[in-house]
């Protein structure tokens, strides 16, 4: 690689350099992320790489990323990487007076949510989400006053609005835990229609559903799938439960983002697609070297928001802090709280 200065323009309209210096300091991760980060683009990522972590360490901050990030920051700047869920819970343990959320706009929620006395950052304010935008609080009241008595169950990928209206949250692994744990015979559920159907399909409870969607998993469609079975003769196809049914009746395992990547490292298949996000597979892929990964490359719009230079400018100017109404985080804190001790009940 040609350490010599080359210069990046962000949108700040400033350059960065990759210097000696930053290749030096930089060269050992990009071993490691190789065969994902194509070799002319880390020039152009490692400056930023570097000014990212030395601000790291005099703000205080941690860097949440998503499983859904670009590798040069899943790899490259993230202290902690995961689910949405599982990093605000993290990054509540962890000492920092600062959270930098890679994420979409509810994951921020989320953290803050869970940290209340942590400052929480987003890079960018427009990284929403489709499957959050689909549902508001009033929604869920007039969703009571037609179902009265109805448990309310919402998916974690809301926003804290929704969840403080809500009984209790679920995750795309325990929902079906989630929704039997209640007792009733029916249960409300929020916001996902093709996670809610999965769920429907796996108990004798009675769903009743809410038409919201992800826009990166409803694309998905199953004859995709099979055409993918005939083109790569034994690949393992993985999907997450928010693609619509005739995917997952396609596919050899349905699991939530962490479960697929446990999955992958459990059965180490030699050919997978993962039915999900597109950039999942290459953060995945640097820890599995042998596992071939075919790509259907559905990009989410909102997490492709969030980039090294904006979470350089957010850290420099502490921006764009989230903030919650204390009353209303408290609700929402107690529909989380709820499927927590869901979980803690059913040993873990």
């Amino acid at each position: 690689m040609n350490r010599q200065s080359t210069t990046a323009p962000d949108a700040e309209g400033r350059t960065l350099a990759y210097t000696p210096a930053v290749a030096a300091a930089t060269a050992g991760l990009y071993d490691r992320v190789r065969a994902v980060v194509p070799e002319a683009e880390w020039p152009v990522h490692a400056p930023y790489i570097d000014a990212i972590e030395r601000l790291k360490r005099s703000r205080g901050a941690v860097v949440l990323a998503h499983n859904y990030q670009t590798p040069e920051i899943f790899h490259g700047v993230a202290d902690l990487s995961g689910d949405s869920l599982a990093l605000a819970q993290q990054a509540a343990e962890t000492d920092a007076d600062v959270i930098v959320m890679c994420g979409v706009h509810f994951m921020a929620e989320t953290a803050k949510m869970l940290s209340p006395e942590k400052t929480v950052l987003i890079p960018d304010l427009e990284a929403g989400c489709s499957l959050a935008a689909s549902i508001t609080g009033a929604d869920v009241r007039l969703l009571r006053d037609r179902y009265p008595g109805v448990p309310v169950v919402t998916y974690v990928n809301t926003s804290v609005e929704v969840k403080a209206e809500s009984d209790i949250c679920c995750t795309s692994s325990n929902a079906v835990e989630v929704v039997e744990s209640l007792g009733v015979d029916r249960v409300i559920f929020l916001p996902d229609e093709f996670l809610g159907r999965y769920v429907a399909d796996n108990t004798d409870v009675e769903v009743i559903l809410w038409k919201g969607h992800c826009e990166v998993h409803e694309r998905f469609t199953g004859q995709e799938l099979r055409d993918y079975r005939q083109a790569y003769p034994g690949i393992q196809i993985f999907a997450h439960p928010e693609c619509p049914p005739d995917v997952l009746s396609e596919a050899d395992y349905v699991g939530s983002t962490a479960g697929l990547i446990r999955h992958v490292e459990a059965t180490r298949p030699e050919r997978v697609v993962l039915v999900t996000e597109c950039s999942m597979s290459d953060n995945v892929a640097v820890a599995h070297p042998d596992v071939e990964f075919i790509r259907p490359c559905n990009l989410c719009p909102h997490m492709k928001q969030i980039t090294l230079p904006k979470i350089l400018t957010a850290l420099e100017r502490m921006q764009h802090e989230v903030t919650i109404d204390p009353s209303i985080a408290a609700r929402g804190r107690r529909a989380v709280e709820r499927m927590l001790e869901v979980g803690r009940g059913a040993g873990g």
